[in-house]
């Protein structure tokens, strides 16, 4: 797997550089000297043409990785969590990397993703700047099942959905889950036959919704604090 940028890329290499088998560099004096010399033996120097051609086209900003692989999470392992995150229908590798860093960041413990066969695990790493590494992440394509399965094993689920009870007022339970919908669907009927709460967040002004991510962050955060 080839990841690309100067912040996931120095945040791989500080925290991961076990998985690491290739690095590129196509710009000078990218690497502080710590890594340089760390790194010494795995480094090839590159042309900018050949930086772009591995990125196709993508901002490399000087340095590309070769790392192993992603391992997604299994679910047995996300069902010993306490708050995962499930993405329902997603499929924009932006708003889904942006999901992972915040709830990296804010206290989720996994991210499933449903809805999907497969999903770019490089482009996500690097548009959760690096916290995809770190964050227990799966794909499981039947959100049905993944409710049934989580629920089996004591996770209440709440669901982001306009009509839902204002985040402010929830309290939420210790074993939980968020199920986010896509942008232009929303969440999916088969998720809301499963679901045992809808939440939002109540706008200021009037507009329709916020951003996915954006809600995401918010929603994660109430979620880490206000449980019972």
């Amino acid at each position: 797997m080839i990841i690309y940028g100067k912040q996931v890329c120095l945040y791989a290499l500080e925290q991961y550089p076990d998985t690491i088998t290739t690095v590129y560099v196509a710009k000078k004096n990218i690497l502080p000297k710590e890594l340089f010399h760390q790194f010494h033996d795995k480094i090839k120097f590159l042309e900018e043409k050949w930086a772009q051609s591995m990125s196709k086209g993508g901002n490399h900003q000087g340095i590309l990785l070769e790392v192993n692989a992603f391992e997604q999470a299994s679910l047995a392992q996300m069902k010993q969590s306490d708050f995962i995150v499930v993405l329902d229908g997603l499929t924009d590798v932006g708003n889904i990397g942006a999901i992972v860093r915040s709830a990296y960041a804010l206290g989720a413990e996994g991210v499933i993703a449903t809805g999907v066969k497969q999903l770019n695990f490089a482009a996500i790493a690097r548009s959760s700047s690096g916290a995809l590494l770190a964050m227990p992440f799966r794909i499981q394509h039947n959100i049905a099942d993944v409710l049934h399965e989580l629920g089996q094993v004591g996770f209440t689920s709440y669901g982001a959905a306009m009509e839902g009870e204002a985040i402010e007022h929830v309290t939420f339970a210790p074993k939980r889950l968020l199920l986010l919908g896509s942008e232009g669907k929303g969440l999916s009927k088969k998720a809301r036959a499963k679901l045992d709460q809808t939440v939002s967040i109540e706008m200021k002004h009037a507009f329709d919704s916020l951003n996915v991510s954006a809600a995401a962050a918010i929603l994660i955060h109430r979620m880490s604090y206000a449980v019972k």
